[in-house]
């Protein structure tokens, strides 16, 4: 199977688009705890929506159980809390949500994991798609 992961910020909306339609991915997995700030800009739940099934011919879904907690991301953000521990936190905490086993590898074949940051190097998609892949095998993961 193959997992794709994005992130919006820094990129244009041409850009975002034409990665996502020409990676031939089918679903867009929104991983954010917040997807309705207008500071998300195109990429607002709603709006975003739209314009994966009108521009990628892809569809949405808000996949909660793949976001981060609200205390541990503000922590992370304002800096009180290291990009390690907060690794090792976030980590933790799809373990106990116990992911691997409500999703499953058909769920999420094809799927790209979004979140908002540019490069999936400190980024919670990164962790999440490295994760299922060591617990079901087998699994691409491409980052666009």
């Amino acid at each position: 199977m193959r997992l794709y992961t994005i992130g919006f910020t820094k990129k244009k909306a041409s850009q975002f688009f034409g990665m996502l339609r020409d990676s031939g991915a089918k679903t867009l997995v929104d991983t954010r705890l917040n997807n309705v700030s207008q500071l998300a800009g195109f990429a607002k739940r709603d709006d975003l929506e739209f314009f994966v099934r009108e521009l990628c011919g892809m569809t949405y879904r808000h996949e909660l159980r793949l976001a981060p907690t609200a205390e541990y991301l503000r922590a992370y953000q304002r800096g009180d809390l290291p990009w390690d521990r907060y690794a090792e936190t976030y980590l933790a905490l799809i373990r106990d949500r116990r992911v691997e086993a409500v999703l499953t590898p058909a769920d999420l074949d094809g799927g790209v994991l979004l979140c908002s940051e540019a490069t999936p190097e400190r980024c919670h998609r990164r962790l999440a798609a490295e994760y299922l892949a060591a617990a079901w095998g087998d699994v691409e993961i491409v980052h666009l």
